[in-house]
């Protein structure tokens, strides 16, 4: 399965997000993630709200349109569900395959953040923590950062990859069990240069392919900034090199809407067409406050996103 193809082509083409009304969850979440299944569309997103990103369970979200979205409860808890995470349940990513859901996350091991995954028949679970975690050290010759904000992608040969990291990005083929990753192909994929107001790398990595161009998307600033936007570059292979688009900018914030912080996104394609969208979080703006905690008071959006016939991607403009 291509990752993150939506499966229901009938749903999707029913669908007018001119009049979606964003955003699109009640409540506070974050760093969205979205598959579709059984003739239905799932979100999974950081639960946020709670006093310095503790949350520590996830939450599913369905709908059969993108607009009317049904609660369909817990389906994670790290104190119950999993043996080595305990908390900040952050940032996760969800893929189909071998007839089974894989839902990747970040948690905290105690010392150090780390990334684990837990495997369902069902999108809504239940869902069973793998024991373990996936990844837990910095890879070679990354001197800091954190091992957050997760990211699966399936390329037509069926082969999976599993990105991540805070202060760098990496990538790596997972092997056939999508529960473990193929250490001798990590790769230290962060792009170079850039500032604040350009594409300098932060975190959360997304990946995507279209017409054989692989794009590699990630956030830029820190969350809790009004600045905090989406970059982008694209490669000729899943695991780069990056080439930074001229460009780069695409999603940003809209201070006359009351639009801050739009990034940590991930993208939906309809399937056989070329059209497509990107879901991501912004700032609920009645915390823009520093002491009101921005940085973990947000809630999951989506928009249109386009391309130029170079390939390209349009800025995209984040609505209301």
């Amino acid at each position: 399965m291509i990752k993150h193809y939506l499966l229901s082509l009938l749903a999707l083409t029913s669908i007018s997000v001119a009049a979606q009304k964003n955003p699109i969850l009640p409540e506070m979440h974050a760093d969205p993630d979205v598959i579709a299944a059984n003739g239905r569309y799932y979100i999974y997103s950081t639960t946020d709200g709670a006093p310095g990103w503790g949350g520590y369970y996830f939450t599913c979200y369905s709908s059969k349109n993108l607009k009317n979205w049904r609660y369909e409860g817990i389906i994670l808890d790290l104190k119950k569900d999993t043996k080595w995470a305990r908390g900040n349940a952050w940032a996760p990513a969800i893929e189909q395959k071998n007839g089974k859901f894989y839902f990747y996350y970040s948690g905290d091991q105690g010392e150090r953040k780390a990334i684990g995954v837990a495997v369902s028949d069902s999108p809504t679970g239940p869902f069973v923590d793998f024991g373990r975690p996936i990844v837990d050290k910095l890879p070679d010759g990354v001197r800091g950062g954190q091992q957050i904000d997760v990211d699966v992608f399936t390329d037509e040969d069926g082969q999976s990859y599993l990105y991540w990291g805070n202060g760098y990005m990496a990538g790596a083929k997972l092997n056939d069990d999508m529960t473990s990753i193929d250490e001798s192909t990590i790769t230290v994929m962060t792009p170079k240069g850039g500032t604040l107001k350009d594409y300098a790398y932060r975190e959360a990595p997304y990946v995507f392919k279209r017409k054989g161009i692989y794009y590699f998307l990630w956030s830029v600033d820190d969350t809790g900034s009004p600045n905090y936007h989406v970059a982008y570059g694209t490669a000729k292979s899943p695991l780069g090199p990056i080439e930074v688009a001229k460009e780069p900018v695409i999603l940003q914030q809209r201070p006359d809407q009351k639009i801050y912080g739009t990034a940590h996104n991930s993208v939906l394609q309809v399937p056989g067409k070329d059209k497509w969208y990107v879901v991501y979080h912004r700032i609920n703006p009645a915390y823009m406050d520093r002491k009101d905690g921005p940085g973990f008071h947000r809630e999951v959006c989506i928009d249109p996103m386009e391309f130029e016939k170079d390939g390209r991607i349009k800025p995209v403009t984040p609505t209301n």
